[in-house]
């Protein structure tokens, strides 16, 4: 179930959050937010992918880049699938690491500036 206050809830504390504790993990973000299950990653993934296409449309670096899986550096396979779709990362998943670093460099870059 999509609950159109989370994205707003989400980027504030994104915004937030000094760049010393970033990236944060789905399950962080999940937590900070007070979710609590059923569904709370996916709860996450769908009000980071309504961040996404705002900051895409507006031409702002994705704050959607400041969480990523526990497994890794990395966010989850969804944001790289919408961040192609909305053009924003190359349609080739050799180039998708790179482009992921690049995109978080311009958000925290946004930030302090």
């Amino acid at each position: 179930m999509y609950d159109p206050d989370l994205p707003p809830r989400l980027r504030a504390l994104l915004e937030r959050l000094p760049d010393g504790q970033l990236p944060i993990t789905y399950q962080q973000a999940a937590e900070s937010l007070g979710l609590s299950p059923p569904r709370t990653i996916q709860r996450v993934a769908l009000a980071l992918e309504a961040l996404m296409r705002e900051d895409v449309a507006a031409g702002r670096p994705m704050i959607a880049a400041l969480v990523v899986s526990r497994r890794g550096e990395l966010p989850r396979a969804g944001f790289f699938e919408r961040a192609v779709e909305l053009g924003r990362l190359p349609v080739d998943p050799a180039q998708h690491a790179e482009a992921y670093r690049r995109e978080l460099r311009q958000v925290l870059a946004a930030r302090s500036g």
